[in-house]
């Protein structure tokens, strides 16, 4: 079993999370973040000054995140989330004309963006076994390749790419050039990102998923200085800076990174299990893909019918889950399990009814 092609049929994740399911499910094992924390775990001065902060980000949250990466605050600029960072990595490196090579199923931004700047995108998928196929993405490259994009762990197949073929993707960026940028939201260990200490390699994360305080919208971008003052100059002209209150409160964030850290096993621990009971009783329409340090996982549907149709069926229940569509895939969904015991196993519950609607317990608990 292979995901589907890179040219699957798209739907959009803005229009699936913003219009369709708002307002629709009181369970969400759609969104990707851990279950999102609270401004009372958090601190903040009362006598914090509302002024403009810095362009770069606060010098104190800059020398935070170096050190996640065991790095110099120079190779950090602080974005409106880790969307603006991709987004200003893009604008800054690539010039109409350029190829983007992206891998598929993924983050939808990798491949709509380029377009809009005039460049084109290659798209590449992965091997049978979920592996980054670096010898597709070798055979698309040519002299005007100027950006390399991979997710690890990878959203939605929940896997990590492997040591061979990160240095197959650095060796590549290399050889033509180019760069690569590595989207690592849910990397939990960023010291070892292959970021640090190249001048070909730019990372970027954020405190929205394991963390679980999107609402902050506080990412980053690491990378070679003269990268960052390139998306710098370029952030000063969109948002001149970010929140210096969000700035704040997401230097508290790391400040006790451990404690959330602990959190985030807990809860993804006794979540996974849960969809491991879940795949094994459901065996027959479902097959699970098991993640690699990620708060959610990929389902391969089997049973004939669409991953939308099923995810919209699972929304009449109240249940938000990601069909395979809204990633660049057409073959199965994403359940996120970082979420209370209680609310993931209400929720694969429903989506159990939702895969056996004439079941005799099918009818037995009222959509909401």
């Amino acid at each position: 079993m292979t995901l589907s092609s890179p040219q699957a049929r798209d739907y959009p994740i803005q229009r699936w999370v913003f219009e369709d399911a708002v307002g629709r499910f009181d369970i969400d094992l759609g969104d990707s973040n851990m279950v999102p924390g609270r401004l009372d775990a958090l601190d903040v001065p009362a006598d914090l000054e509302l002024d403009y902060g810095h362009d770069r980000g606060l010098g104190a949250l800059r020398e935070a995140v170096a050190g996640l990466y065991g790095g110099a605050a120079d190779s950090v600029l602080v974005t409106q989330g880790a969307q603006q960072a991709l987004y200003l990595v893009y604008a800054a490196l690539l010039t109409p004309g350029s190829r983007v090579i992206a891998f598929r199923p993924g983050w939808q931004q990798s491949w709509d963006v380029p377009p809009e700047l005039g460049c084109h995108v290659e798209l590449v998928g992965f091997r049978p076994d979920l592996s980054f196929d670096v010898e597709a993405a070798e055979a698309v490259a040519g002299p005007d390749v100027r950006l390399i994009v991979a997710n690890s762990p990878c959203n939605p197949t929940g896997r990590r790419i492997a040591e061979k073929d990160l240095h197959g993707l650095v060796a590549l960026a290399s050889r033509t050039g180019a760069h690569l940028l590595l989207d690592e939201e849910y990397a939990l260990d960023l010291s070892r990102s292959a970021a640090v200490g190249s001048d070909r390699v730019i990372s970027v994360s954020s405190l929205s998923k394991v963390y679980g305080f999107p609402g902050l919208r506080v990412g980053w971008l690491y990378g070679p200085p003269d990268v960052v003052e390139r998306c710098a100059r370029r952030k000063f002209l969109s948002t001149i800076s970010n929140s210096v209150l969000c700035e704040t409160l997401a230097c508290d964030v790391l400040a006790h990174r451990e404690r959330h850290l602990r959190s985030y096993h807990e809860l993804t621990r006794r979540g996974l299990a849960l969809v491991r009971d879940f795949a094994r009783r459901n065996a027959d329409a479902v097959t699970l893909v098991e993640p690699e340090d990620t708060p959610f996982a990929w389902l391969w549907l089997t049973t004939g019918e669409e991953p939308l149709a099923m995810c919209r069926r699972a929304l009449d229940r109240g249940v938000l889950l990601m069909p395979g569509e809204t990633l660049g895939a057409s073959d199965g969904f994403r359940v996120c399990f970082a979420r209370s015991p209680e609310a993931v196993a209400e929720g694969l519950g429903r989506v159990e009814r939702v895969l056996r609607p004439s079941s005799p317990a099918a009818g037995s608990v009222p959509a909401r």
